[in-house]
């Protein structure tokens, strides 16, 4: 165990910053605390999606098509994150701040964790958008896409990297309204009714958007954290052990609620079979949904489209 100590005469009691993120992405997605199982556990969750169905309809006429909600099952395993920080009695003498400093990075190590595993979920959204510039139009068209009707009470939100913020700001201009009430760590303004958000650690180039019934956090507990009593050799040599753990599980449930915006061309497919080496996309508002292809189909007769 390689501690770094030093003599509290030279100890700035500065503490690097060591967040990959500061955004906490509980905040974006559904936490069901109902989580059972232990770690490794399959749980099976079914993500939803709908067809559109609305028709314009004369005296006598009746609807020809319904909605339809489908499901996909999905298979996910109980995850368990867990870490450990040792140390040993003289070093805490002789560095006050070494245990402070360590269980700190605990937890930071722990939300960084849980966090990169949220935003994996939501970077899983087969609803997509291309665009020729992240503009105004791009958030627009997105939230046709989502297919909201009633605004009220529902908050939209989207995750740009760092690099991509200051090309939001040029192109958008006057149109990126700060709103106070929404003031958080990385919030930069709203447009289009999208509340925007840097996350430093998300691709550049690529925007995700979406609302919070498209993820859902399922938690065992808390995460919690256990000082174990030392063993024999411990106490020889006078080695203290922390360790914190939480049970988690994040899933993509509402595949509806999350739409990807990118850079990009969607052009017609001319395949008469479906190849398994290309994704195909079909039309949904002003973009487009990832589609399964069934044994026989044609994608060309379809309709679909390749997205590049």
């Amino acid at each position: 165990m390689a501690h770094t100590i030093y003599d509290n005469f030279y100890l700035s009691n500065e503490v690097e910053d060591q967040y990959n993120s500061h955004l906490d992405l509980q905040q974006f997605c559904t936490v069901d605390n109902s989580l059972v199982g232990t770690a490794g556990m399959l749980r099976k969750i079914n993500r939803y999606k709908a067809t559109n169905g609305t028709q314009k309809l004369g005296m006598g006429e009746g609807n020809t098509q319904s909605i339809e909600v489908s499901y996909t099952p999905e298979e996910y395993r109980i995850l368990l994150a867990q870490n450990r920080f040792e140390y040993y009695d003289e070093q805490e003498m002789t560095d006050p701040m070494l245990v402070p400093v360590g269980v700190r990075h605990m937890g930071t190590d722990m939300f960084n964790t849980v966090n990169a595993d949220i935003f994996a979920e939501f970077n899983k959204a087969t609803q997509v958008v291309v665009t020729t510039a992240l503009d105004f139009d791009c958030f627009a068209d997105a939230q046709s896409v989502l297919n909201l009707e009633n605004l009220e009470g529902v908050s939209i939100f989207a995750f740009v990297c760092s690099a991509d913020v200051a090309t939001l700001r040029k192109a958008l201009k006057d149109t990126l309204q700060y709103v106070e009430a929404f003031a958080k760590t990385g919030y930069i303004g709203t447009v289009a009714g999208v509340n925007i958000y840097t996350k430093k650690d998300a691709v550049s180039g690529t925007i995700i958007m979406g609302t919070r019934e498209a993820v859902t956090l399922f938690n065992k507990k808390g995460v919690e954290v256990e000082t174990p009593p030392r063993d024999s050799s411990d106490a020889n040599t006078r080695k203290n052990t922390i360790i914190s753990r939480k049970y988690y599980l994040p899933a993509l449930t509402d595949e509806t609620k999350c739409v990807k915006i990118f850079k990009g061309t969607a052009t017609p497919s001319t395949d008469t079979t479906a190849s398994k080496d290309k994704t195909y996309y079909e039309k949904v508002g002003n973009g487009y949904i990832a589609v399964t292809p069934a044994t026989g189909d044609n994608p060309k007769d379809k309709g679909w489209y390749t997205i590049a």
